[in-house]
């Protein structure tokens, strides 16, 4: 995505990414976003700014956005799943004011 502009107002892609990563990150059940703890400590093993989050503007002024995560056992993933839905819809609205068109949700491992 390269920067989303309406409304007069730039934002640059890691901008977006950060909102992103943080509501993901407050969501109970989230182990980690792609190469990040859920403390926010990136993983060595990725290389540099792959933080597992993906954003792009759609033609309508909505945004689509997709993350790759990990979810603590024991936690239900449809429930982890909606709950990084409305969070990342949420945060979006509030803190850009878009709405989120949709969040596809990638469960790349469950961790103990």
């Amino acid at each position: 995505m390269s920067d989303l502009t309406f409304e007069g107002m730039a934002i640059a892609d890691g901008v977006v990414e950060t909102i992103v990563s943080m509501a993901v990150q407050d969501v109970e059940g989230v182990a980690s976003i792609s190469g990040m703890t859920a403390s926010g400590i990136l993983n060595f093993k990725n290389k540099p700014g792959a933080k597992g989050v993906e954003a792009s503007a759609n033609e309508d002024g909505t945004l689509a956005v997709s993350v790759r995560i990990g979810v603590d056992y024991g936690y239900p993933l449809p429930a982890v799943a909606e709950a990084i839905r409305q969070a990342v819809a949420d945060a979006v609205a509030v803190q850009i004011g878009l709405q989120v068109s949709n969040v596809d949700v990638y469960i790349d491992s469950i961790q103990f």
